[in-house]
């Protein structure tokens, strides 16, 4: 017996579950990690992983719908089972369910995307769409029918095709560049030639809205300067105008006093002092006549004048 215990002594490895079988049958007995005995000869156990793993499937031949045959080189798949779904996987599909539903069924959802696609759209158009397909699809075969394991993403490489397709793929995708880098250079000679046009504009603004405003300020200045020069007129104008009263009442004041002033008394008194201070002396018959002619008007008119000088007596000059 003390020989047969050792023998009965095993480990679960972390990340994974005990799974036992005695005389072929699946026991319900699921250990976790760790040491534990069973009996020997008549139990095996086998560990299987609960944790994130990565089954590579490689090398699968599929037909296109154009009749082209390819090689997907590899497709990884990685996914889980879970824990508390171990027993029922393993009773239905054994501990190498990962065959039945990662391998077989990848093979599988390839034939069917090829057979029904062409080879352009399989190589190239439908391609970035493959990983996506196959995990929507195995996913969903596996909640119907193993629910414990879940995919949780799909890796899928280029598949090989025959060499002579594959260099026309070259030439086309060399075609394809140089029609790209052309675009991309039409691009950007038109989009520089764009932000010529619009720096031009731009400056062609800018100038439109200096010279606008420019011609505001010189209109504004010129406006300014005309009601200056109105103002200035005004100022003359109304200057003129006072100094013209001015003068015209200075001219009918002096007239007003000028005919207070002079008054034929005044003029008689004005006249008197003249002949006072002339030197020359006239004689004759009309003498009195002119001083009595003009005693009222106070100044002789030049006929009275001219008639005292013809009564002038004539003397011998010595």
């Amino acid at each position: 017996m003390l020989v047969l215990v050792p023998s009965g002594f095993h480990k679960v490895e972390e990340g994974h579950v005990g799974v036992y079988f005695r005389g072929g049958a699946l026991l319900t007995a699921v250990t976790q990690p760790g040491y534990h005995v069973m009996f020997p000869f008549l139990t095996r156990f086998e560990n299987v992983q609960t944790t994130v793993q990565t089954d590579r499937v490689t090398n699968i031949p599929c037909g296109t719908s154009g009749g082209v045959l390819i090689e997907f080189e590899s497709v990884e798949v990685v996914n889980r089972l879970r824990a508390d779904m171990v027993y029922d996987t393993v009773k239905n599909y054994t501990t190498s369910y990962d065959r039945t539903w990662i391998f077989d069924k990848i093979h599988h959802e390839i034939n069917q995307f090829c057979s029904s696609h062409t080879l352009q759209e399989v190589y190239i158009d439908l391609f970035d769409t493959l990983d996506e397909n196959l995990a929507k699809a195995l996913q969903r075969d596996c909640d119907v029918w193993a629910p414990g394991i879940q995919i949780i993403a799909i890796r899928v490489t280029k598949p090989r095709i025959p060499e002579a397709i594959r260099k026309n793929y070259e030439m086309m995708e060399a075609e394809k560049t140089k029609l790209l880098i052309a675009t991309q250079h039409q691009k950007v000679v038109e989009k520089e030639a764009e932000t010529t046009k619009r720096r031009a504009t731009i400056e062609a603004q800018q100038q439109a809205e200096v010279s606008r405003i420019s011609m505001e300020r010189e209109i504004n200045e010129m406006e300014s300067r005309k009601k200056i020069a109105f103002i200035d007129d005004q100022m003359h104008l109304d200057t003129a105008k006072a100094h013209a009263d001015s003068e015209f009442y200075r001219v009918m004041r002096e007239a007003e006093a000028n005919k207070i002033k002079l008054s034929p008394e005044y003029l008689q008194y004005v006249s008197m002092q003249s002949i006072g201070t002339n030197t020359k002396l006239y004689f004759g018959p009309s003498i009195p006549q002119f001083y009595s002619e003009n005693s009222l008007s106070g100044v002789p008119s030049a006929a009275q004048m001219a008639a005292v000088d013809s009564n002038k007596p004539n003397f011998p000059k010595p």
